[in-house]
């Protein structure tokens, strides 16, 4: 094929009229009115000089014109490089930079301060806003509604992603047209997505999750999406009804059931319910399955992979795992310090090799030479262990690893010790500087609503089942733990915040 991602994804629905994305306001846009929307997009693209290999940064709110400017790059063979819409003009101003994005598309609304940056950044810009309009739909809207599909090879670069850069400067991963391309046939074989499926779309389109996993399947089946802008509740109660499917992060379904109107009958006709991004606890897990007779289906995957496991479509759906390696996709638990194969449930580094691992780091060699083996394992980071069934459970980040007194400490296990405490919704486990063991632990609670554990309480009960040096030397309580956008837990705000406790 002349460009096997566009080919793939997108051309094969030239001419269908199919419905594509249902939209907020009772519109339907076909998959063929979307191909010419996308065309007229890559024509501005070149016309504004970008050309294949060019990147071509982005920061708008979640729309069609914003996706249909992901199929434009495509098209086009640029490089699209998708921005989180909580980035500061700081933040934007160094992804700029460090990408030598030509092109820069952001929202009307914050035009005025990003103008600066982009200058600065060598930047053209142009925006572009959730209601179609904006200075780069000025310049599509007489382009032609055709446009010659650039020919790229399933190595060249499809796509920058940034890594969310809590330990250091964010690091641009570079994603091939294979590494998209591979993991979408893969998860929608897995998942037995077909063009009957509508897929209920609330997550944002910045991210692996909602542009490459939902979005990129969806496109292979040849299914629907029900495209909603953010995670409302009241317009996801109202577009259940209508899909068989959904994609989320754990808030998403905690807060579905914290809901009276999500029942068994509302979703009694669905198929299939995703959750990753973040660790699902097991207790939704169960909540979830008994109020609703699903059992959510949980997978792992990061920016610079995708997709790596999932729990089976047919099988065990195990609460707590992250289920099995992908077909194609080979993992491994290993030491983190000497690299070497560790046996089945013992607690080491994930690393992972297959299609859907990344090229490397932009304009980052060394750090692609530290993460990216040269027999093409990369080391996640990830913490984990394989049960007896090949079953993944996740640990923790290797960075949360606590070491008190030359003891590891895994936070997963403690937090999994403190989630079974009465009152208990949900906690986080830190290691912050202590002046006797290096390190010492710290337990963040979250209360369940109307409830207020009580800390000493909760030190009793977990001596037996804790070894001393893993007990929390501090337990404090707050409304709720710092998230980023997808729902994962910022720990290094916790270390920062609590790092005193012992000093």
């Amino acid at each position: 094929m002349a460009n096997p991602l566009y080919d793939t994804l997108f051309g094969r629905h030239a001419g269908q009229t199919t419905p594509f994305l249902h939209l907020p306001d009772g519109t339907t846009l076909s998959h063929d009115a979307f191909l010419r929307k996308a065309a007229r997009f890559a024509h501005a693209i070149h016309a504004l000089g970008l050309t294949h290999g060019d990147r071509l940064a982005v920061q708008v709110e979640k729309s069609p014109a914003a996706l249909a400017l992901y199929a434009a790059c495509v098209q086009a063979g640029v490089i699209f490089l998708p921005l989180n819409t909580a980035y500061t003009p700081a933040e934007v101003s160094y992804f700029l930079e460090n990408s030598g994005a030509r092109l820069f598309v952001c929202d009307g609304a914050h035009a005025g301060t990003l103008t600066a940056v982009a200058h600065k950044a060598g930047s053209h810009l142009a925006t572009l806003n959730a209601d179609g309009s904006g200075s780069f739909a000025v310049a599509a809207h007489d382009m032609p509604e055709e446009f010659d599909t650039e020919p790229r090879g399933e190595d060249n670069l499809a796509a920058f992603l940034y890594t969310s850069g809590t330990t250091g400067r964010s690091k641009g991963a570079m994603l091939t047209q294979r590494n998209l391309l591979s993991n979408a046939e893969v998860l929608a074989d897995c998942w037995r997505f077909t063009a009957e499926d509508v897929l209920l779309h609330a997550l944002p389109i910045f991210h692996t999750h909602g542009l490459f996993v939902a979005t990129n399947i969806t496109l292979l089946a040849g299914g629907a999406m029900i495209f909603l802008p953010k995670f409302d509740i009241d317009q996801v109660i109202a577009a259940l009804p209508r899909a068989s499917a959904m994609m989320g992060v754990p808030t998403f379904y905690t807060r579905l059931l914290d809901d009276p109107r999500f029942t068994r009958d509302l979703v009694a006709h669905f198929r299939l319910f995703v959750s990753g991004s973040a660790p699902l606890l097991a207790d939704t897990h169960r909540d979830f399955e008994a109020r609703t007779g699903h059992r959510i289906l949980e997978r792992y995957g990061m920016t610079e992979t995708n997709m790596n496991t999932s729990n089976p479509y047919e099988g065990e759906r195990i609460a707590g795992t992250v289920g099995l390696p992908l077909p194609g996709v080979e993992l491994k638990i290993c030491d983190p310090e000497t690299g070497a194969d560790l046996p089945r449930g013992e607690i080491g580094q994930i690393e992972v090799r297959g299609p859907n691992v990344f090229k490397g780091y932009w304009q980052m060699p060394e750090k692609t030479r530290e993460e990216l083996r040269e027999d093409g394992f990369f080391l996640t980071g990830d913490l984990g262990r394989i049960d007896e069934r090949g079953y993944v459970h996740i640990v923790g980040r290797a960075k949360d690893l606590i070491i008190s007194g030359g003891y590891n400490i895994y936070p997963k296990e403690v937090e999994l010790a403190l989630d079974d405490q009465p009152g208990v919704k949900e906690s986080a486990v830190i290691g912050v500087p202590h002046p006797d063991f290096g390190e010492s632990v710290v337990a963040v609670l979250v209360p369940e609503a109307g409830a207020s554990p009580d800390p000493q309480a909760i030190a009793a009960a977990l001596r037996d089942r804790l070894a001393g040096f893993k007990l929390p030397r501090r337990i404090v309580t707050v409304e709720e733990l710092p998230r980023n956008t997808m729902g994962k837990v910022q720990k290094n705000i916790l270390r920062e915040r609590y790092a005193d406790s012992f000093t």
